[in-house]
């Protein structure tokens, strides 16, 4: 192969600066460009022009955020250039995406683009958080006691070394269950099953130093964790000397931040936390006297939450899963600030002991609570609050108000050039800055902007966008009506391309009303719906499979990647709108000079095109996009109507069923499809990732 010869050059070229190799770094990706058909790539200039602007970045030390369109081989325009910075430098590289499942998708790719590129030896880690992976140690008092148990199967594998992780199981295994048998809290060194744990061993290998490990790949949330750990001045959870952090998804970051710094508090755990900080201090100092402190505090919990339940009970129809907590009335604020200011100083003059990790664990729960209540008291402004009724138990959750700053200062402070990167970071604008100025704002991004590399995708010929005009406006009081009229239109455009329809919903309630109207039906197509948990992979092989109509909301609306005939629309219900109930909305549009303008529509805008990007995902395909939300049509004459046409790329749009009926027919049609195939069949389409 022609890159034999240049190749063990790169490998010369370790423990140098980046200015002395910065010659050769271009030159290594202008060669692989310039052969790209000997590599088994596809010619895509966008995916040439993002290698070539992160190997500037990084060579010059700046940040960069690059919007990299559907199609034009994301993951290998980043993989590329950061192989040979890998190799030239001798660092490892730290890439963190979203979800797991494009974690290991992005694993994937590293392997075959290193095959294609003829690199050998390079070794990569995916990184989880702990819930991900089986505890043989939490396990192993159940595989000798629990022969009955429901999922005994599940535990002799894990026991077995057969199920090391929950994507190991066949079939489905709810939240609920899997929570039994994860890792919670890792013993780490005193663990007896450490030799045989893949949660101890990929701990090992993302912390490894320089040279042990060449490709790190996380989700965000480890990253956050790691970055908090980081400002603390904690011990590091990822290797403390990538040359270089990659953030695929970036779009996801700040809500994966506001994730990562929330925290909840349940009445059940408060409790707990608390007759934990009771013990310590009654064996550390024999006085009995804290039982009344504890009972005080405790009362004064009770009232808080009892008003909280009330509150969600009576907004438990809003589209949100935070709800607003208004001033609650006749707390004492203050009486328990100053008893848990107390407990707080009583138990730090503890003395260490065998307990000090306990100890900790006590002065971080009692700490948590005085913010609480502080918050709630109105004597803190720096957090957002909200209540949620996840599991039947009501949760207050607090936040941090501005995690721009928190990221400015953790991941954008020029220790180490960050690459961003996301089929969806851009707006309207005139100047790149502009362009990027929703996203960068609001994750507090400092460095430079690459041009948007565009979808190569021939959407004016092999899309079209349907607009309904008739189905009345979504609003609180006519929400019956509305999901009456969606339903009746959902299943016309179903039954155009029989199934192969994934429908994408705002609010899990509008889906569940759906779904049990369309169960009332007789269907021509089977239909799916969401399954609990993080990965979807079985339900989305059966839908598959069986040329349905799948039903999803959430994780649904991105990461779902289902090329060719098996699916062939995708229907939005609503406009993506955030709720202007929720908190974290409600602060930022109190932030804003123009809230619609500055938040509603380019937060919509990020969601919708993210939805819509599930329909092409190949040079092959075709399909139909469907958008049941009338406040897009012409009658409505809704501002933003522009504004979304511009940032969707299709140019085939109709508010006439009947046109959609003649695509379908032309294009997607059982008989079209079967003449496809067969010319597919005697060509190989290559895919660049």
């Amino acid at each position: 192969m022609v890159f034999i010869s240049w190749l063990s050059e790169v490998y010369s070229y370790q423990h140098v600066k980046k200015k002395s190799v910065e010659e050769q770094l271009f030159n290594a990706i202008y060669k692989i460009y310039d052969h790209h058909d000997k590599y088994g790539l596809n010619d895509r200039e966008g995916q040439q022009t993002m290698s070539l602007d992160i190997v500037d970045a990084y060579i010059n030390s700046k940040n960069i955020m690059i919007e990299a369109g559907v199609g034009i081989g994301k993951s290998f325009g980043y993989l590329i250039p950061s192989l040979y910075i890998n190799q030239f430098m001798n660092r490892p590289i730290v890439i963190a995406t979203s979800s797991i499942q494009l974690s290991e998708q992005i694993h994937q790719d590293l392997h075959t683009i290193t095959a294609k590129l003829g690199f050998s030896g390079v070794r990569s880690i995916v990184g989880k958080g702990m819930t991900h992976y089986a505890c043989a140690d939490r396990v192993a008092y159940l595989y000798s006691t629990s022969k009955n148990h429901p999922n005994h199967d599940i535990i002799k594998g894990i026991m077995e070394g057969e199920i090391t992780e929950r994507a190991n199981i066949e079939g489905r295994v709810s939240n609920a269950e899997w929570s039994e048998f994860c890792v919670k809290k890792c013993k780490q060194e005193r663990c007896h099953y450490k030799r045989g744990c893949s949660f101890y061993s990929m701990r090992s290998k993302i912390k490894s130093l320089r040279g042990e490990m060449n490709f790190i790949i996380v989700n965000q949330d480890l990253l956050i964790q790691d970055l908090l750990k980081k400002q603390a001045g904690n011990s590091r959870l990822i290797t403390p000397n990538p040359a270089l952090i990659i953030i695929d998804e970036a779009h996801n970051l700040e809500a994966k931040v506001r994730d990562a710094r929330t925290i909840e508090f349940s009445l059940r755990e408060i409790e707990n936390d608390l007759d934990n900080a009771l013990q310590l201090l009654i064996i550390g100092t024999g006085n009995r006297g804290f039982y009344s402190q504890f009972a005080s505090v405790k009362k004064s919990l009770s009232q808080v939450f009892e008003q909280v339940d009330l509150i969600i009970k009576g907004l438990s129809s809003q589209d949100t899963d935070r709800i607003k907590i208004p001033k609650l009335k006749r707390i004492a604020f203050q009486k328990v600030m100053d008893e848990l200011s107390d407990i707080h100083t009583s138990l730090s003059l503890l003395e260490s002991s065998r307990r000090e990790r306990e100890q900790e664990n006590a002065l971080e729960a009692v700490s948590d609570l005085l913010d609480l209540y502080g918050i709630l008291s109105g004597q803190l402004d720096s957090h957002l609050y909200w209540a949620s009724k996840p599991k039947r138990e009501t949760v207050i959750s607090i936040c941090p108000k501005e995690v721009n700053k928190l990221l400015r200062s953790m991941l954008f402070d020029g220790s180490t050039p960050v690459a961003l990167t996301s089929a969806t970071l851009c707006q309207g604008g005139e100047e790149l800055k502009e362009k990027y100025a929703y996203l960068s704002k609001s994750i507090g991004y400092e460095g430079e902007f690459g041009d948007r590399q565009l979808s190569p995708f021939d959407y004016a010929n092999q899309t079209i966008m349907y607009i309904n005009n008739n189905i009345p406006y979504y609003k609180p009081d006519n929400k019956d009506s509305f999901l009456t009229a969606a339903c009746q239109e959902l299943i016309k455009l179903c039954n155009l391309t029989k199934g192969r329809t994934l429908v994408l919903f705002t609010a899990k309630e509008d889906l569940r009303v759906i779904y049990d109207k369309l169960k009332e039906q007789n269907l021509d197509w089977k239909l799916f719906v969401q399954s609990e948990g993080s990965s979807q992979d079985e339900i989305i092989k059966e839908f598959r499979q069986s040329n349905g109509v799948l039903l999803g909301t959430g994780v649904f609306w991105e990461g779902i990647n289902i090329k060719g005939p098996d699916l062939s629309q995708v229907i939005i219900v609503r406009l993506p709108f955030p709720v202007p109930a929720d908190p974290v909305y409600e602060y930022k549009v109190a932030t804003a000079k123009d809230p619609q303008k500055d938040v509603y529509i380019p937060d919509m805008l990020i969601r919708l095109r993210q939805g819509t990007g599930r329909l092409i995902r190949s040079e092959t395909d075709f399909g139909v996009l469907s958008i049941l939300d009338s406040r897009m049509s012409l009658k409505a004459n809704r501002d933003y109507r522009q504004d979304v046409l511009e940032a969707l790329p299709f140019t085939n749009i109709t508010e006439d069923f009947s046109e959609v009926a003649k695509f379908v027919k032309d294009n997607i049609s059982s008989d079209v499809l079967d003449s496809k195939a067969l010319q597919l069949n005697s060509a190989t389409v290559a895919d660049a990732g």
